[in-house]
């Protein structure tokens, strides 16, 4: 990207650790190409996730995917996983429907090796170390960017298997505010509301949503459990006559979730600040600062608990251009606190790191190099690197090569679990652990034409160190331990269509998780998955499908307990019957499929909802 080159400021308040994108990076794809955006290629998009600073696709030399607002209107998923189920390298794990316990692996790799942001700001529980998935309301996120592959040298530790950001709903000039209603079966009820205002430089705006469930039994024939969620962001964004901008992002979600035995209030809440400058013609610094809170309060039939994860960070980036070469180098600081009615031996712990990218473009050909170093106060010094190279054979055809490390950082469960005695045995946390490390390899290459893209990518990564719990028969005691090593090798095909009245996109993945050890695969992975979207407009109306489908799975580590693959399909219409008016409705799951991805500890399978469907009526105005 050369000096001269202009892009939108809401695009350059959304480089890889930014506060906000919105669909507006659409606006930026358009500028970018002559034609209209029903018929840009997907490699042509615009992300922000993959590097420190917005590039296509094609150009960011990662494997991305990208879930835009209108392909997430048509769908209208009821969850924010029902837009990652199936999509290439992404497999899916709940306990259940309706806000249940939601875990997500990013090519193998463990649930919580996947870094997830909101709207830039990190979000995950460091006592579990997942990401509290289940209570993102989708209805407030208007676009998606999934990047595959380590991307510890930009995002430190966790970042192994990829990095998922949803960008929550930015209302553009023109567009004022909208209502919407909508109700299905199992009693479940929705409202959705949004205002937005707007000056020559500054807009603002409130989004909100209301909804509520009496839920489906999550072991087949329990009761039913419920859900409910209160969610809402606030924006303002002003933009400075020298090109820079201004902007900061509140998110609120807190509600309740039954589960067989209890029920857990959550509240979670991310809280954003960036301010993005231009030094010179050459010089462009930014500054975030950043903090989420992940508080979930159980009440269960034996004991009640409190787990409360606050992290504050500070990040500062500066991006130095030379002709079409560019430079970005960067610090952060973090800080993550503990509170909960389990007495850890530690309830804090500080991470800085120092960080660099350069991203060299010589005509036809892309080089990209990255370093990061990490020092935590509770497991020591990490050093990650990556180096990319991309060519471009022609106008449409590009290959690519990459290598990257990572790391993942143990928990503090892992580390300051107090120790806990159950009668014949005991458990203990293991302050002496260190984190996972991997190296990963990937080959790619991709066609991008008028109307249609096709992107194929092979990987193979190595782990060493993972973290397991371990039983030491002299004490009786479980600890987890830095003892086994993995391999993942697998392949992933995706590629889509837009022309004239038509919109697909289609994905295949094959993926490998091996133990060294055993030679088992790792639990809880499926070794297949596909999926596919299509959808038509006619007129007024607009009508559409999405297939599923996942090979079978292990729950257990020796490969004992297999839970079958299973497909799902999805169907969804609408009508535009007025101006600013439209009725939506969507049938998912319309087989009504039983199928389980998770087992509980007694051996009974976590059964999905069945079909579900969902009638809404929404009105515009402008």
């Amino acid at each position: 990207m050369s000096a001269t080159k202009k892009l939108p400021a809401q695009v350059l308040t959304g480089c890889s650790s930014s506060l906000l994108l919105s669909s507006s990076v659409l606006l930026s794809t358009a500028a970018l190409a002559a034609e209209p955006e029903a018929s840009v290629p997907e490699l042509d998009t615009i992300v922000v996730t993959g590097t420190a600073g917005p590039l296509t696709i094609g150009e960011s030399l990662s494997s991305v995917t990208v879930i835009k607002e209108d392909e997430i209107r048509a769908q209208n998923p009821s969850e924010l996983q029902d837009l990652l189920r199936g999509q290439p390298g992404i497999d899916v794990v709940t306990n259940g429907s309706f806000g249940k316990q939601t875990s997500v692996f990013t090519r193998g790799t463990a649930s919580d090796s996947t870094v997830f942001l909101l709207d830039g700001v990190r979000l995950r529980s460091a006592t579990s170390g997942g990401a509290p998935w289940q209570f993102v309301p989708v209805e407030l996120v208007e676009r998606v960017e999934i990047v595959r592959g380590p991307r510890s040298s930009l995002y430190g530790a966790d970042a192994v298997g990829g990095v998922i950001q949803a960008f929550t709903v930015d209302p553009q000039p023109g567009h004022h505010g909208w209502v919407e209603a909508a109700a299905g079966n199992f009693d479940t009820q929705r409202v959705n509301v949004g205002v937005a205002a707007s000056s020559e430089r500054t807009r603002i705006s409130l989004n909100g949503v209301h909804k509520e469930s009496d839920g489906a039994p999550v072991v087949e024939g329990g009761d039913d459990r419920g859900y409910r969620n209160s969610a809402g962001v606030a924006r303002l964004v002003h933009e400075f006559d020298n090109g820079g901008e201004a902007a900061l992002v509140l998110l609120e979600s807190q509600g309740n979730t039954e589960f067989d035995g209890g029920n857990t209030d959550f509240m979670i809440r991310t809280f954003g600040f960036r301010l993005d400058a231009p030094l010179s013609d050459y010089w462009r610094t930014a500054v975030q600062l950043a903090e989420a809170r992940d508080e979930q309060e159980t009440f269960g039939s034996f004991s009640d608990s409190t787990f409360n994860t606050l992290t504050r960070s500070a990040r500062w980036e500066n991006t130095l251009t030379l002709d079409v070469h560019e430079w970005v180098l960067g610090a952060e600081l973090q800080d993550e606190q503990v509170k909960s009615t389990t007495d850890f031996d530690e309830n804090s712990r500080s991470n800085g790191a120092l960080f660099t990218q350069l991203r060299l473009h010589f005509g036809p050909t892309d080089v990209q190099l990255s370093l990061r170093g990490d020092d935590n106060e509770a497991y020591g010094k990490n050093e990650t690197g990556g180096l990319a190279l991309g060519h471009s054979i022609d106008r449409s055809h590009r290959v690519r090569a990459s290598y990257g490390s990572s790391f993942r950082a143990p928990t503090f469960n892992d580390l300051y679990w107090p120790f806990q005695n159950f009668g014949t045995s005991s458990f203990t946390g293991n302050p002496d652990l260190a984190p996972e490390k991997a190296d990963a390899y990937e080959l790619g290459a991709s066609g991008s034409y008028d109307h249609w893209y096709w992107d194929l990518a092979l990987y193979q990564m190595d782990i060493e160190n993972l973290i397991e719990l371990q039983f030491d028969i002299p004490t009786l005691t479980l600890s987890p331990q830095n003892v086994s090593e993995a391999r993942i090798r697998g392949a992933e095909l995706s590629g889509g269509l837009a022309m004239d009245d038509w919109r697909v996109n289609a994905s295949v993945a094959v993926t490998d998780p091996r133990d060294e050890a055993t030679d088992k695969r790792l639990r809880r992975r499926s070794s297949h998955s596909a999926r596919l979207d299509v959808d038509r407009a006619i007129a007024n109306w607009s009508v559409g499908g999405s297939v599923a489908a996942y090979g079978y799975r292990y729950d257990d580590a020796a490969n004992d307990k297999r839970l079958p693959g299973y497909g799902t399909l999805d169907l969804r219409a609408s009508w535009t019957f007025a101006e600013d008016w439209s009725t939506r409705l969507t049938v998912a799951n319309v087989f009504d499929k039983e199928y389980a991805t998770a087992e509980r500890f007694d051996g009974t399978d976590f059964v999905a909802a069945g079909r579900t469907a969902l009638l809404s009526v929404r009105y515009d105005f402008r």
